[in-house]
């Protein structure tokens, strides 16, 4: 798209106006740079002020009767760096002069901003060059997120139904492609600036829903696979598991709505406990693990043995933040 077009999505993203001319007070954009979306909300904030790339100012907040562009002081992006509160990362975005030259930079860089900072293990280290190529060529072909979100939907069907059968290396490998699709999703929404309020809906509504059937599909599937567990290890498991999960999911948004941020980016340790922490993804490895040695039986075990130790975990960092507010301390984001 054009650095107009570009310009005009994120600005209505943002609530904010497009116009020729101004007298300002008003934001004006050189067109020749393209930018993280974070810009134009970080000069926004900052009046009286440009945000500049080599000395060059590319946006500036102009105040009615103020200076212009070219004499207000600037804010390097060259050393700013900024806390994305949303994608749970402290980084500095990108602004980058637009040239034929430049485009692949410009496209990595767009691609990386969209990346969320603090995830699971596979998000963060396995899938952003797949999805990376993914994301380019659904750009490309002009499909919505909210394609992409379905056709994960239908993988992640076929890989529900695989589980119950008993087929796991149909359903691990389904599953793979809908968690991937998973990612792809979100980044052309933020890379294309096409994100909403349906399509967040329907992608983190999908998320939220399906892994219990997954866990549960996985042990129903024991028995055609013919590895089953008895009655009572069977419905111990799932008490764990599926039990597990959904009180995980209360304590981090308990931890939302008492403190105003994620539970994984308080301190340093629970970011990188996000890494490993028992949802979908992480959970995934250690059943194609046990899946490799002819074990699936002993995979959901384990799982459930993980789920609990996680649960434990996110139940100590849910005291430990009400024991720091009682004292009469602040629980900040350590990205802050």
């Amino acid at each position: 798209m054009t650095s107009l077009e570009r310009l005009r999505r994120i600005a209505a993203a943002q609530g904010l106006a497009m116009t020729d001319h101004s007298e300002g007070p008003c934001l004006r954009v050189d067109l020749g740079y393209a930018f993280d979306p974070q810009w134009l909300r970080f000069a926004a904030a900052h009046p009286g002020e440009a945000v500049t790339r080599g000395g060059v100012p590319v946006i500036a907040h102009v105040l009615k009767g103020g200076a212009g562009a070219q004499a207000l002081p600037g804010i390097a992006q060259e050393t700013t760096e900024i806390e994305n509160v949303a994608l749970r990362k402290r980084e500095r975005p990108f602004l980058e002069r637009l040239t034929p030259e430049t485009v692949p930079l410009i496209e990595r860089a767009s691609y990386v901003g969209a990346y969320k900072g603090v995830t699971d293990i596979l998000t963060k280290y396995l899938w952003p060059e797949w999805a990376f190529h993914l994301t380019r060529l659904a750009a490309h072909w002009r499909m919505t997120p909210n394609m992409v979100t379905g056709i994960s939907a239908i993988f992640c069907l076929i890989a529900t139904i695989a589980f119950f059968q008993g087929f796991y290396w149909i359903g691990l490998a389904t599953g793979l492609f809908m968690m991937v699709l998973d990612t792809v999703d979100g980044k052309l929404a933020r890379c294309t600036i096409t994100s909403s309020k349906w399509g967040n809906i329907f992608d983190h509504g999908i998320d939220l829903i399906h892994p219990p059937f997954w866990w549960y599909g996985w042990g129903v599937g024991l028995v055609a696979y013919g590895r089953p567990l008895a009655d009572h290890s069977f419905w111990l498991c799932m008490a764990a598991i599926l039990g597990g999960y959904v009180v995980q999911r209360l304590i981090e948004g308990a931890f939302i709505a008492l403190f105003g941020l994620h539970i994984h980016v308080w301190r340093r340790f629970d970011s990188w406990f996000r890494l490993i922490t028992a949802r979908r993804n992480p959970n995934m490895p250690i059943l194609a693990a046990f899946l490799a040695i002819g074990r699936p039986d002993w995979g959901l075990v384990a799982v459930a043995v993980w789920t609990i130790l996680s649960l434990a975990v996110h139940a100590v960092q849910l005291a430990q933040a009400l024991l720091v507010r009682a004292r009469g301390g602040a629980v900040r984001s350590w990205l802050g």
